[in-house]
């Protein structure tokens, strides 16, 4: 204090300064004061980490890349969504209907955060919530893409389970809901058939007084209700109000009538469903299980608006469903006439199961009698159930009698009312090839972002060219003359086809150079077997015609009794240096395939290419076309006598039209 009292009288000159007096005293009284009040309004404040900012880039959409006949990827959206599959089994899935408020200890660990391969637009992962008493409409819930199986009675053992982990968080609430389609009857009465183990496990974990049943019991609430409903061209539910009555459930299920329609309109029943159940959901869990074995009629409008309003009430759904077929929409399934009056041979109906990703990123291509692409299972279920499970925190079962792995299951293997898929393929084997579960937008973008994906997707939206699916290979030679018109007929199917062919390779060869950026497995296997595949069917419509033409210049029998000319698929090329250097590219391009892709479908597929020969050769061989015919003589004396007594035959059953599956 003397010091500022020097240091005023200093500065201004005078002997009488502001710190005589009681000055000094009250200035320190007010400065104490002062920051004794500061000290006592932080007591009391939280404590706020200063919040972490995320940055969100998305790479730049490249240029729309030109392919003749020009087309834009916009309209290959907008225009056709033909969407459709996963089946993927993971070990710990997440716990159903989870609600965003933490508990004091997750029963859930997060999930690790899969890292996004640079240049790829994919969806934010969302965390797995653990859940406590109170319910927040914000929550976001990831799930299981899918689970496979050989029976649906298999996967109601993981629903149990489901069931019991929901319980020990809240009272819970599942919906049944079933497909009332012909094709899924025997499995609605298997299914019922368990039904009553599936409640009676639960009833003895009641009795038990476990913990999953007995706080709720104690706080007076029913511990699970349950509510039946059927769903076809319309929807109906079987049980007027939520019920724990056993047998209720049981007899109701049992009493499900086929709908004649064949009409699926699942998302528009799963989403009425749960705009009912969102006022329960604020007071417990709240499940949906789907039994069906299509796609449903009503996946393009109805998809995107039930995940938004399952998400926002956090109610998973659970899908018992059928895989999809590998790249493809359609399936047969096997139907036998159920009364025995009729004819009981087996028929095939076409039924939609896929595909398995937004869009079909598979190639039609299919060449040479006996040679086109069989039916396969994709190792994935239908994109739209698929997402809707994903997407809502539940999980997709992929269930398939049929389902063997290392052998071909043939058509006549094939289960009533099941569909026929030649091959299936190792969950664990399939996981890193998972379809991108994306909204339209997304998806676009990443497409976008590579020129190989754009490539790809646009080769496969190609109709079906089946590239000399019957070639003629056998030429009798009459005459110099008659021999050049059957090559030149068999050449105008090769000329029809070959620029189909060409058009498809020159689509994929503009995503050639963005192929070494792609870093994700499912796009690399598909780029490089699509590329491979047409290819060799380049190759070998290209070779076919240059080897007629080759005949028309002039070919010479080395027997003198050869009258007829065979051309059969060879390894050989001699036809030229770039159909050669083309077969050497289409070699590299689906060995790479086998090699880094082993035990999925894109290795299967272009391991049969390699199998078959890319060349042709020419055979010769004496078939008597120029013989002169004799007659046997003895005017017909040896002829045996005719039996006039007539043996009557047995009436065939009549046959009836294979009904709407």
């Amino acid at each position: 204090m003397k010091a500022l009292k020097t240091w005023w009288q200093m500065r201004s000159g005078e002997d009488e300064t502001p710190f005589d007096g009681d000055t000094p005293a009250w200035l320190a009284s007010l400065v104490f004061h002062m920051c004794l009040l500061v000290v006592l309004g932080l007591i009391g404040l939280p404590h706020y980490a200063p919040y972490q900012g995320i940055a969100l880039a998305a790479p730049e959409i490249k240029e729309e890349i030109p392919v003749e006949p020009p087309t834009e990827f916009k309209s290959i959206l907008d225009e056709t969504l033909q969407i459709g599959a996963s089946s993927i089994a993971i070990a710990d899935a997440p716990a159903p209907s989870q609600a965003p408020q933490i508990a004091e200890e997750s029963i859930v660990a997060p999930p690790e955060a899969e890292v996004q391969p640079e240049g790829e637009i994919a969806a934010p992962e969302l965390p797995v919530t653990p859940t406590g008493r109170a319910f927040n409409e914000n929550i976001a819930i990831r799930g299981s893409s899918g689970v496979g199986t050989g029976s649906a009675l298999g996967t109601l053992d993981r629903i149990t389970e489901e069931i019991k982990r929901s319980l020990e968080q809240r009272p819970t609430h599942v919906i049944w809901m079933f497909d009332q389609s012909y094709s899924l009857n025997q499995q609605r009465k298997k299914v019922n058939a368990r039904f009553r183990n599936i409640y009676k496990e639960l009833g003895v974990i009641e009795d038990i007084d476990h913990k999953a049943f007995k706080q709720h019991k104690d706080e007076g609430q029913v511990p699970l209700l349950t509510t039946v409903m059927a769903f076809g061209q319309q929807y109906t539910y079987l049980t007027p109000a939520p019920t724990a009555d056993v047998a209720l459930i049981i007899k109701t299920v049992d009493a499900i009538e086929n709908d004649p329609s064949g009409d699926e309109n699942v998302f528009q029943a799963i989403y009425d469903v749960a705009e009912k159940a969102k006022v329960m959901r604020r007071r417990r869990n709240v499940m949906i299980v789907v039994f069906t074995d299509e796609v449903g009629d009503d996946q393009q409008k109805g998809l995107e608006a039930t995940i938004s309003l399952c998400r926002k009430y956090a109610i998973p759904v659970y899908v018992v469903g059928v895989p999809a077929p590998f790249g493809r929409d359609k399936t047969e399934i096997k139907w036998v006439d159920p009364d025995p009056a009729y004819d009981q041979r087996p028929q095939w109906g076409e039924v939609v199961q896929g595909p398995e990703s937004f869009m079909p990123e598979r190639i039609k291509l299919s060449f040479g009698p006996g040679t086109s692409d069989e039916p396969i299972a994709s190792g994935f279920g239908p994109y739209s159930l698929s997402r809707l499970t994903y997407e809502t925190g539940g999980i997709y079962f992929s269930v398939h009698p049929n389902r063997v792995l290392n052998r071909a299951v043939t058509k006549r293997e094939t289960a009533e009312l099941a569909s026929h898929l030649k091959y299936f393929f190792d969950e664990e084997v399939m996981r890193p090839y998972k379809p991108d579960y994306l909204s339209i937008d997304e998806y676009k973008k990443m497409v976008n972002a590579n020129k190989a994906r754009f490539a790809l997707i646009s080769a496969a939206r190609q109709s079906w060219v089946s590239a000399m699916k019957n070639p003629q290979l056998h030429f009798p030679k009459k005459n110099e003359a008659d021999l050049a018109k059957r090559l030149n007929e068999a050449q105008k199917v090769a000329a029809k086809l070959a620029p189909e062919i060409e058009k498809l390779y020159q689509i994929l060869k503009e995503g050639e150079a963005d192929r070494a950026n792609e870093s994700r497995p499912r796009w690399k296997a598909g780029y490089d077997l699509a590329m491979g595949r047409t290819l060799a069917a380049k190759v070998r419509t290209e070779g076919y015609n240059a080897m007629l033409a080759k005949a028309k210049n002039g070919l010479k029998f080395k027997n003198a009794d050869s009258d007829t000319w065979d051309i059969r698929p060879s390894n050989e090329i001699t036809v030229g240096s770039a159909l050669a250097r083309g077969a050497k590219q289409a070699k590299t391009y689906l060995d790479r395939v086998v090699r880094e892709h082993p035990g999925t479908p894109w290795a299967l597929l272009a391991a049969k290419e390699l199998q078959r020969p890319m060349g042709w050769t020419w055979d010769e061989r004496h078939t008597g076309v120029n013989d002169v015919r004799r007659n046997g003589g003895g005017n017909n004396n040896n002829a045996r006598p005719r039996n006039d007594k007539r043996k009557p035959i047995a009436k065939p059953k009549p046959r009836r039209s294979v009904p709407r599956l």
